[in-house]
């Protein structure tokens, strides 16, 4: 059937039969499946700048998105900038995956001097001479800081203590000694060496699991060898699957009709596996009940025919059971 004549049925890409907009009553679903993705929302990969909190680019969303229902997948210190991920409505239920994912940054890490934050926002506490200090000393202190370790996170980090954050302890003149945490640094290789007066500079490339913080292996490094050290510079190049290249200015979000840049169905499409569900699958899980597996391993996500994403569900006890459910 030709795609020019009325009421033709055309197949995209994806294989789907899509309904062509000449055919009566076809407007009206495709403005209804419209308004529906619109109210599921979606995620945006900001390129954040510096200077800003993790909550103030969710601030910031909120007026542009003009809703209140925005939240971000893992903070980035006010100093550091690029990826940072953030859900804006229903998609702010997809944070809980993508916070776990690893993370992926570039960074410059100073030797001969120590701050109270192990970064450059902070008092520096001591200083020494690293001119000393020789590549082969340094690439042997990094060596501790590689594969699955234990670190202790900075004091000034968002961490609670007795219910209050550690940087407000710190900050009050409260001395905080954190415990240390298993994280796994995949990993920190030294992209360039520029040794100024008695400081050496090293730009390095991380890649980490959650809850790793690049300004402690900075601090570290630094102790490991005698003279100090702290991060200079902090951009964050990727988080899981989403990366700097797709990540956006919020400037030019700000330009946007809509700064939405990736729609609920397609965010799930690159956080999980999909699974096409029928009517009757669609109905049944759309009111929290379980599905017949299909073998997928880990949490999935379930689609509706229309393309509506219905939920994240994961298989156990021979049952495909919903971990969240998106809609109505």
């Amino acid at each position: 059937m030709s795609a020019d004549r009325p009421g033709a049925t055309v197949v995209g890409r994806s294989g789907r039969r899509a309904v062509s907009a000449d055919r009566p009553g076809a407007t009206v679903r495709v403005a209804r499946m419209a308004q529906k993705a619109a109210t599921q929302g979606g995620l945006v990969v900001v390129d954040k700048p510096g200077g800003m909190t993790s909550h103030d680019v969710v601030s910031r969303m909120r007026r542009l998105a003009r809703t209140r229902r925005v939240g971000h997948g893992g903070t980035l210190d006010p100093m550091a900038t690029g990826v940072l991920i953030v859900g804006v409505e229903k998609a702010t239920r997809l944070l809980t995956y993508v916070i776990g994912s690893t993370k992926e940054y570039t960074a410059t890490i100073r030797l001969g001097e120590a701050t109270v934050t192990d970064d450059a926002e902070g008092e520096v506490v001591a200083r020494a001479d690293a001119a000393g200090v020789s590549d082969e000393a340094i690439a042997k202190g990094l060596e501790p800081l590689r594969g699955d370790i234990m670190q202790v996170p900075s004091a000034v980090s968002a961490i609670k203590v007795n219910g209050v954050r550690s940087y407000h302890r710190v900050r009050s003149g409260e001395e905080v000694t954190l415990d240390a945490r298993p994280v796994t640094v995949s990993r920190l290789d030294v992209l360039a060496t520029r040794r100024v007066g008695a400081h050496i500079d090293l730009d390095v490339d991380v890649a980490c699991s959650s809850g790793t913080y690049i300004r402690a292996l900075a601090r570290d490094l630094g102790a490991a060898l005698g003279v100090g050290g702290h991060l200079t510079a902090l951009r964050r190049t990727a988080v899981g699957a989403f990366t700097l290249a797709e990540a956006v200015p919020l400037e030019e979000l700000a330009q946007r009709p809509d700064p939405v840049t990736m729609p609920l169905p397609d965010a799930a499409a690159r956080c999980f596996a999909r699974r096409d569900a029928t009517e009757e699958e669609a109905r049944t899980l759309s009111h929290g009940g379980p599905l017949a597996p299909v073998g997928i391993e880990g949490p999935y996500a379930v689609f509706a025919p229309d393309g509506t994403v219905l939920a994240v569900v994961s298989e156990r006890e021979g049952k495909a059971r919903p971990e969240i459910v998106l809609v109505p």
